[in-house]
């Protein structure tokens, strides 16, 4: 279970989130159930950054799109980032896909969630 944040940010990696995804429901009730998340989500915005990084293009625009979701969910439930990875995730997001659409809706909500008044950033 310690390793698999490390899989996770290896671009499409789709077995290895159905793992987390189960881990996470067997967590559902437990105190461990907040840091899992938090290594899900630096898992999943380092993946993004790993992926755009290496494919320029959207090469993989369906692995993209569901770890961009994935990125989305997380942040509405976890709702803190550590800084290194936000601005990595932002800088290489908006140098590679600032024209794909769903990038660019997830940033704007992971602003809203992240600027907020009561947020740590």
């Amino acid at each position: 279970m310690d390793q698999l944040p490390a899989a996770l940010e290896r671009a499409g990696n789709e077995e290895s989130w159905a793992v987390a995804d189960a881990i996470t429901r067997v967590l559902k009730n437990s105190e461990e159930l907040h840091s899992w998340r938090r290594q899900l989500l630096s898992a999943c915005m380092k993946g993004l950054v790993a992926m755009y990084s290496s494919s320029r293009d959207e090469s993989k625009p369906e692995v993209e799109r569901s770890m961009l979701l994935r990125l989305e969910e997380l942040l509405r439930v976890v709702e803190e980032v550590d800084p290194d990875d936000w601005c990595s995730l932002v800088k290489t997001g908006l140098k590679y896909r600032y024209r794909d659409a769903t990038f660019l809706k997830v940033l704007n909500v992971a602003i809203q969630l992240l600027y907020r008044k009561e947020s740590s950033l």
